[in-house]
């Protein structure tokens, strides 16, 4: 039997963005897309098998990021490390972390101030014994290293920067 090997072109969502100057440009972005979607499913999963379903991965993210170093954030730190442009997204994830009793609220001068609670501090932790044991494990086994995934995280960013740049531009036509 003979194999039929056909080249179909760049592996992506939208095949006439693929056409332009850069094609590899649209297999970053499909690979965005899958990464995106397949990353919200993980932490939504995850943090219901740590006991607090129904949150959104927004309310994860802002959750982790109130949690991250142990020290009060205010809404436009949060917005600002996370890249949030609409602070309405935080303020109402902020709203139903508290309702969940996961953070609590205070003033730090005019600022609204938010930190952890100690339930939330919990949850925080069952996710991540949960993340070590099905997701770092997982990775651990393939042959990517702590290396490469740095590598791959700082070019991330690196292209954010350029798209951040164009949707600038984009809202001034």
């Amino acid at each position: 039997m003979t194999e039929v090997q056909q080249d179909f072109g760049p592996i992506v969502s939208s095949g006439h963005l693929a056409s332009g100057a850069l094609p590899a440009l649209s297999e970053i972005e499909f690979g965005l897309i899958m990464l995106n979607h397949a990353f919200s499913r993980w932490m939504v999963r995850c943090m219901a098998a740590a006991g607090v379903p129904d949150l959104s991965p927004m309310d994860i993210l802002i959750l982790h990021n109130i949690r991250s170093r142990s020290k009060p954030r205010t809404i436009a730190d949060i917005g600002l490390i996370l890249n949030i442009e609409d602070t309405h997204v935080v303020t109402y994830a902020i709203k139903k972390l508290e309702r969940l009793k996961l953070i609590r609220s205070g003033k730090r001068g005019k600022e609204k101030i938010v930190s952890m609670t100690s339930a939330g501090e919990e949850a925080c932790d069952r996710y991540f014994q949960i993340r070590e044991t099905l997701l770092v494990k997982s990775v651990l086994s393939t042959e990517m290293s702590s290396e490469s995934l740095s590598s791959i995280a700082g070019r991330l960013r690196a292209l954010s920067g350029h798209y951040d740049q164009a949707a600038r531009s984009a809202a001034s036509m």
